[in-house]
């Protein structure tokens, strides 16, 4: 058998990041940058308040209290053109509004008090800049804002916003194709025949995709026919970056997906027997125009876990991410976490949860056989649990977190 860590090598080194493309800013929520973004203005482009009061000349109400005679009025948007601060006078001045001539400070306008019409008593020293944001304050013009490999989330498109940036150079979305394979598959709707069962591999492993920010392309079903097969796989290859098929890659007599990869990807083609339990079986290989195949299981729970072992990986890797694998944390088994020693990682399907004293905890989710898919979708996270006998109550165990939920302190929930 193979490692999980020696398969998951082979696939990374075949699949390199995409081309980068260049995208308007409303669109690259998600994608990984292509390179470095730099600032084409000072962000703030001028000096202004960060208060709502009056801009003054420190030196004028180093002696405070201090009575100015109030020369104008500033609100933010406003050209500060010919707005001017002369000794012994104040502005009225809104947060965000262009510092006048001559001020460099501000005074907020709980710290001062009206006096008649047209002045304003200043009731504390403010130092000089106080209450300022000077130009660049943020961002300087020039400067390397972001480097390649960041992650454009909200803030970034806030940033890149405010420094003029249209269009973003960015490694795009591997496009990826999903078709299930079997004889056995009808479609989730359609009525059962003797025989027969529901193809629920594919609908979940076209939402994995989509959850993950790639775009997903349902493929449809192919028979257990080694052309058909082929001519599926061929023909998602021209218009997908890679293509994940379940089934058929096990020992069985009717097992030919595994066949057809290695007719159609030569000497990058590759047929696992991984050290894993669930997900043993996995076929990969590289078809000559680039398209990387992804020969997943065909029990539900299988296709999914061998998914996150190589799949996703992979596809975040070809979308220009440098974090590929989920967060590991360590937990303490809430149960006992038996196993057989069988020379094989085992993944447990559990539920982590925030304990009673507040450390985390895993407890199974149910049952752990690779068609039960009930307790994969109530659980959270994947135990890991290496050869040997497990651990008990009370020991530490690693898990990877699979959902971005908060984390519930009571496990029913």
């Amino acid at each position: 058998m193979t490692s999980t860590q020696e398969a998951r090598t082979y696939v990374l080194s075949f699949c390199e990041p995409l081309a980068p493309t260049e995208v308007p800013l409303t669109e690259a929520l998600g994608l990984v940058l292509a390179g470095p973004v730099r600032a084409r203005d000072a962000v703030p482009p001028f000096a202004n308040s960060s208060m709502d009061g009056y801009a003054v000349r420190s030196q004028d109400v180093a002696g405070a209290p201090a009575r100015l005679r109030v020369v104008g009025q500033l609100m933010a948007g406003d050209d500060p053109a010919g707005a001017q601060v002369r000794p012994g006078e104040a502005v009225r001045i809104m947060t965000g509004a262009a510092l006048p001539e001559g001020a460099d400070a501000v005074c907020m306008v709980e710290r001062t008090t009206l006096d008649g019409s047209g002045w304003v008593v200043v009731e504390e020293a403010v130092a000089p800049r106080a209450n300022v944001r000077p130009v660049g304050d943020d961002i300087a013009a020039g400067q390397d804002v972001f480097g390649a490999g960041e992650v454009v989330g909200p803030a970034h498109i806030g940033v890149l916003a405010s420094v003029g940036a249209q269009m973003v150079r960015v490694t795009p979305k591997p496009r990826v194709g999903v078709v299930s394979t079997g004889d056995e598959l009808v479609e989730p709707g359609a009525p059962l025949g003797a025989g027969k069962i529901r193809d629920s591999n594919r609908p979940a492993l076209l939402s994995a995709l989509r959850l993950d920010g790639f775009q997903a392309v349902d493929l449809g079903h192919a028979p257990d026919d080694e052309g058909a097969l082929a001519r599926a796989i061929e023909l998602a290859a021209e218009h997908c970056d890679a293509v994940l098929t379940s089934g058929g890659v096990s020992v069985g007599d009717r097992d030919l997906v595994k066949v057809v990869l290695g007719q159609l990807g030569g000497q990058s083609a590759r047929w696992f027997q991984v050290a894993v339990r669930p997900a043993k079986p996995f076929a990969f290989c590289v078809l000559p125009r680039g398209t990387a195949i992804f020969g997943l299981p065909g029990n539900p729970v299988s296709a999914l876990v061998s998914y996150e072992l190589f799949a996703r990986p992979a596809l975040r890797r070809m979308g220009g991410h440098r974090l590929l694998g989920r967060p590991v944390l360590l937990a303490k088994a809430a149960e006992d976490l038996q196993r057989e020693p069988d020379g094989k990682l085992h993944l447990l399907r559990v539920l982590l949860s925030v304990g009673s004293d507040g450390d985390l905890e895993v407890a199974r989710s149910g049952g752990q056989g690779s068609h039960q898919m009930l307790p994969l979708a109530r659980a959270n996270a994947l135990a890991l649990l290496p050869d040997g006998p497990g651990v008990r109550a009370g020991e530490r165990v690693s898990a990877w977190l699979l959902s971005a939920e908060p984390l519930s302190s009571d496990p029913a929930r």
